[in-house]
C-alpha cells in the first residue's frame, strides 16, 4: 500500500505510517493520563469512595459502544476527520462543522490541561519556581514530537504510553499489598476508608452525576483510534483489534485504580485536588506512597506520571491538529489548515493548536480555578463527540440498508446494535444534563455558563453554518457510502 494517504488536502496529504502497536498505545496514551494520575484525586473527594469507581465504571460501558461504533465506521470508510467526516456525510454538514470544530476545541484545552498538570508534578521537586517555567519547556517539547513526522510521534507515544501501563500495575501490586496489611508497616487498612464520614457515597446523587464528567475527561482518547484511521497502514485489521484491547485495559486499570486509591487516602485528604485552598494538590497516586513510607518511590511514581501526562499532552496535540487539518482539507475551516510539509504534517494547524494550548499559563497567574474550569470545559465536549459518534452509527446503518446493502459487508460490526449506540446516547444526554444540578436549581448563572460553556459553542456552530450554507438531514437514499 502507497505510503500515503487517500485523505488529501490542498497543499498535501498525511502519511500511513501508523501501525497496530501504535493505534492501540495512542489511544491508551490518550486515555491514561491526567484523568487517572491527577483528577481521580478530585472524584473521590468530591463524590466519596463508592461514587467514584462507580462514576468511571458507568462511564467505562457508556464508552465502549461509541468506540465499537466508531471503529465499524472507521474500518468501512478510513478517513483523518473520523467522527465529524462521518457526521458530515451521514448526518448533516453542519453537525459535521460543529463536530469537528467542538472536538479541535476539546483536545486543544486538553492539552492546555496536561500542561498545566505537569507544573503541578514539577512542584513535587520545585515548589518554588513559578510554574509557567515548566509550561513553556514542555509544550516546546510536545510540539516538536508533533512536527518530525507521525511515525517519530506514533513511536514517542508507543514508549511513553508502555511506562504507563507498566506504572499502573506496579501501583496495583503495591496498593493491594498496602490494603491487606503486607506493606506500608501499621494495621490492615481493609476497607475502612470506604466507610469514613458519609462515606462511600459521598455528597448523595447529584454529586455523583456530577464526576461523571471528569471520569469522562478521563475515558477521552478512547475515540483517537478513528483520528488515526486515516493514518493507519492497515485499519480494517488494526482498529478492531485496538478497539478489543485499549476498552478491556482503560476500564481495568481505573476501575482497580481508583479503588486501590480510595482504601488508601480517605475522600476528606486536603492534598486531594480540590479538597483544599490551602494545600498543594498533588497526585493520589504519589500521595499512596508518600503514606506507605516508600519517599523514594514516591518521588520515583511522580516521575513517571510526569511522562505519562506528557504522553496524554502528546496525544492530544495529535489529535486536534488533525482533526483540524482534515476540516481545512473539506473546507470547513480556513484551507491554510489543510496543509502539510513535505514529511506529511500539518503545519499550520500545529501551529493554532499550540498557540491554544499556550492557555496552560493561565492557571499559573489565576490559581487551580482555572484549571478546573479547563477539565470541565473539555470534558463536557467529550460528550457531545459520543452522543455525534452514536447518532452518525445509526444514520450510516439505517444508509447501509436503505441502498441495498448488507451487514455483511462490514469488516467490523459494532456491538449490541442499536442498543449500544442508543443507550450512549441516553446516558450522554443524561450526563450532560445533570453536570452541575445544584447550579440549575439555584440558577447561578455565572456557575452554570461555565459548566455548560460546550453546549452553546456547539448550538452556535451548528447554526451558523446551517444558515450559511442551507444545509439539511442528508436523505438515506443520498448519503454517499463510499467515495
Amino acid at each position: 500500500m502507497s505510503s500515503k494517504s487517500k485523505d488529501e488536502g490542498e497543499g498535501g496529504s498525511v502519511q500511513r505510517s501508523l501501525k497496530t502497536r501504535h493505534l492501540s498505545m495512542i489511544a491508551l496514551g490518550g486515555s491514561i493520563g491526567t484523568g487517572l494520575f491527577v483528577t481521580s484525586g478530585s472524584t473521590i473527594a468530591t463524590a466519596g469512595p463508592g461514587g467514584a469507581p462507580l462514576a468511571y465504571l458507568a462511564i467505562g460501558v457508556m464508552v465502549y459502544f461509541p468506540m465499537t461504533s466508531l471503529g465499524e465506521m472507521a474500518t468501512y470508510m478510513p478517513v483523518s476527520g473520523s467522527f465529524a467526516e462521518y457526521a458530515t456525510r451521514f448526518v448533516d454538514p453542519a453537525a459535521g462543522f460543529a463536530l469537528g470544530w467542538n472536538y479541535w476545541f476539546n483536545w486543544a484545552i486538553t492539552l492546555a490541561v496536561d500542561i498545566s498538570t505537569t507544573a503541578i508534578l514539577m512542584h513535587f521537586w520545585l515548589p518554588h519556581i513559578p510554574g509557567w517555567i515548566f509550561s513553556v519547556g514542555f509544550l516546546t517539547l510536545i510540539f516538536a514530537l508533533n512536527i518530525i513526522s507521525v511515525k517519530a510521534f506514533g513511536e514517542t507515544e508507543y514508549w511513553l504510553a508502555m511506562i504507563k501501563v507498566v506504572t499502573v500495575l506496579v501501583f496495583l501490586a503495591v496498593g493491594i499489598l498496602t490494603i491487606v496489611g503486607v506493606l506500608g508497616g501499621g494495621p490492615v487498612l481493609g476497607m475502612r476508608n470506604f466507610i469514613t464520614g458519609d462515606a462511600p457515597f459521598h455528597g448523595g446523587l447529584p454529586v455523583g452525576l456530577s464526576v461523571f464528567v471528569v471520569a469522562g475527561f478521563s475515558f477521552q482518547g478512547t475515540e483517537l483510534i478513528g483520528i488515526t484511521a486515516g493514518e493507519s497502514a492497515t485499519p480494517e485489521k488494526s482498529i478492531p483489534k485496538a478497539i478489543k484491547e485499549v476498552f478491556w485495559r482503560i476500564l481495568i486499570f481505573y476501575i482497580l485504580a481508583i479503588a486501590v486509591i480510595a482504601a488508601l487516602i480517605p475522600y476528606t485528604d486536603p492534598n486531594l485536588l480540590g479538597a483544599s485552598e490551602t494545600h498543594v494538590a498533588m497526585s493520589p497516586f504519589t500521595l499512596v506512597f508518600q503514606r506507605i513510607g516508600m519517599a523514594g518511590a514516591a518521588s520515583l511514581m511522580n516521575a513517571v506520571i510526569l511522562t505519562s501526562v506528557l504522553s496524554s499532552a502528546n496525544s492530544g496535540m495529535y489529535a486536534s491538529s488533525r482533526m483540524l487539518w482534515a476540516m481545512g482539507s473539506n473546507g470547513m475551516a480556513p484551507r491554510i489548515y489543510g496543509k502539510t510539509n513535505r514529511r506529511g504534517v500539518p503545519l499550520p494547524a500545529l501551529l493554532l493548536t499550540t498557540l491554544v494550548g499556550a492557555l496552560t499559563f493561565l492557571t499559573s497567574v489565576l490559581g487551580s480555578n482555572v484549571y478546573q474550569l479547563l477539565v470541565a470545559a473539555s470534558g463536557l465536549t467529550g460528550f457531545i463527540a459520543w452522543i455525534g459518534i452514536a447518532l452518525s452509527h445509526l444514520r450510516f446503518r439505517r444508509a447501509l440498508i436503505k441502498q441495498g446493502h448488507s451487514v455483511d459487508e462490514l469488516v467490523y460490526h459494532a456491538k449490541l446494535f442499536p442498543f449500544g449506540p442508543l443507550l450512549a446516547l441516553v446516558l450522554g444526554l443524561v450526563v450532560i444534563i445533570g453536570q452541575d444540578i445544584p447550579s440549575l436549581k439555584a440558577f447561578a448563572w455565572d456557575k452554570l455558563l461555565i459548566s455548560y460553556m460546550s453546549i452553546p459553542l456547539f448550538v452556535i456552530l451548528f447554526t451558523w453554518y446551517k444558515v450559511k450554507h442551507h444545509t439539511h438531514l442528508i436523505p438515506l437514499d443520498e448519503i454517499k457510502l463510499k467515495d
